[in-house]
């Protein structure tokens, strides 16, 4: 076996991982203070691409200054989606929820193909690319930097979550909403704020996988990929999110490589179905025990 190929696959599908395991982040900030499983995610993370794109090749304006604005929208998006589609369905059934987000991602899709057109665009270069190497092993440049940046906005979501009134206020209010309420914390503005830090995250994920990738109307598949990566590391656990996306990242490199492309979202989806039969909560998620 060539263990140097081997390391080169698994260096590249553990920074794929990355990206995934940052937009897995942005889906359990919803899920857990809110309980609505967000399928436009993948849609969301393409309007941030193409937020960019507009605000650099439309607007002339400096990379340093779009990327910023970016996560702005993405974050003033959230608010919007949660005031105006979110909020008025609570009490409504789950799968009503659900559909309303399956519909939001529809409407991203076709106004994002409308405006900007069907054809792939390509990210105005941003990102070094002089080459990195790890001992031998050659990593593409955009991946690893594109890793580095999800590593730390990952660390820093896990720290707002630990240690800022914000995080604590959420995390109480996904563990009992009654009791939330009943302390003082206002549970509408923590749904407000989940949305919000979701979507920022969301839409600056999409800078860093258009930048590897060039953006589409298309890009709302990579959600499929990141639903697969909550449900194996759990619905309401950000450090499943982590976990499982690197491994799903790293599952699809391998398959790619040594099976075909047409084998990655086999290998997934397979992976799927095992971890659902052995733990359908997902390797970290909350096991809910229902009293009959």
């Amino acid at each position: 076996m060539d263990w140097l190929y081997l390391t080169e696959i698994v260096l590249a599908g553990l920074g794929a991982g990355a990206l995934y395991a940052l937009t897995g982040v942005a889906f359990v900030l919803i899920y857990k203070a809110t309980r609505v499983v967000n399928l436009a995610i993948g849609e969301i993370l393409m309007l941030g691409g193409y937020a960019f794109f507009g605000l650099v090749a439309g607007f002339g304006l400096p990379v340093w200054a779009a990327i910023p604005l970016t996560v702005a929208s993405g974050a003033v998006l959230g608010l919007v989606v949660e005031r105006a589609l979110i909020r008025p369905m609570l009490g409504e059934s789950p799968i009503s929820v659900f559909m309303v987000t399956i519909g939001l991602g529809s409407i991203l899709a076709g106004a994002v193909e409308l405006f900007w057109g069907a054809d792939p665009l390509r990210l105005p270069e941003f990102i070094p690319n002089a080459p990195i190497f790890l001992g031998e092993a050659y990593l593409a440049p955009k991946v690893a930097y594109g890793a580095l940046v999800a590593a730390i906005l990952i660390g820093l979501a896990l720290a707002a979550l630990r240690f800022s009134r914000g995080g604590v206020a959420l995390r109480a209010t996904a563990g009992d909403q009654g009791a939330a309420y009943s302390v003082g914390i206002d549970v509408g503005r923590v749904f407000s704020l989940s949305w919000m830090a979701a979507c920022a995250t969301a839409a600056g994920a999409g800078v860093i996988v258009g930048s590897i990738g060039g953006i589409s109307p298309t890009m709302g598949v990579f959600g499929l990929s990141v639903l697969v990566v909550v449900i194996v590391g759990g619905l309401d656990s950000v450090a499943g999110a982590l976990i499982g996306g690197l491994l799903i990242g790293l599952i699809e490199a391998l398959a790619g490589s040594f099976l075909g492309g047409e084998y990655k979202l086999l290998a997934t989806f397979g992976l799927l179905v095992l971890i659902l039969m052995i733990r359908p909560y997902g390797i970290f998620g909350t096991h809910e025990i229902e009293r009959l």
